[in-house]
């Protein structure tokens, strides 16, 4: 038999199906984080975006939770707005930890190099690390990184300078902190958003 087999049609239709199940179940068990979305007009969006929820697969399956957060909506002005999904894990994902900021960083250090980087891992998934702000905004409805800590997107004039941008929440707080971008530990992650 030539060539590699496709997988059937019916097995990827179910994975979607399930995948969406997940999805609406954490939606409706979660209605402070999208008070003016409704999960008909969200599944009717990812429906027609199957890039979106291949991505939200990955960020499913290495421990994201990805669940939709309003800080974008649509409204009279602007009825295409994006809908939001942001990884809502209590923790930073787990299947997203030990990993420097980005390649450039990774491929610096001469020794300990780790397996990945936060912003290959996001292109691979095709989605974005959250900002500062939208980190923020995140913990509004958390609190998220009690016990480990999240890289976030760093603007390019502290990124010449061989930093990149972290945050957690500890002591009742939300901090934004920097590191080396080629530092990466046990207990940090990197948690994405997407606009779909």
């Amino acid at each position: 038999m030539a060539g590699k087999a496709k997988r059937p049609e019916p097995l990827a239709a179910a994975a979607d199906a399930e995948l969406l199940q997940l999805l609406a179940e954490r939606f409706h068990r979660h209605p402070e984080r999208h008070p003016r979305h409704t999960w008909a007009a969200v599944g009717a969006r990812l429906a027609a975006q199957p890039k979106a929820l291949q991505a939200l697969r990955g960020m499913e399956q290495s421990g994201g939770e990805p669940d939709v957060v309003s800080w974008s909506l649509p409204s009279a002005s602007q009825p295409s707005a994006p809908v939001v999904f942001v990884d809502c894990a209590p923790e930073s994902p787990s299947g997203r930890r030990s990993l420097c900021y980005d390649e450039a960083a990774r491929l610096s250090r001469k020794v300990a190099r780790p397996v990945g980087s936060a912003l290959a891992v996001a292109a691979s998934f095709g989605v974005e690390l959250l900002t500062p702000d939208e980190y923020r905004h995140l913990q509004s409805f958390g609190p998220f990184d009690q016990k480990t800590s999240s890289w976030l997107a760093t603007p390019a004039e502290i990124r010449a300078q061989g930093g990149a941008l972290f945050g957690d929440f500890r002591y009742g707080t939300v901090f934004v902190y920097h590191n080396g971008a080629a530092s990466y530990f046990a207990a940090r992650g990197c948690r994405f958003v997407l606009r779909v």
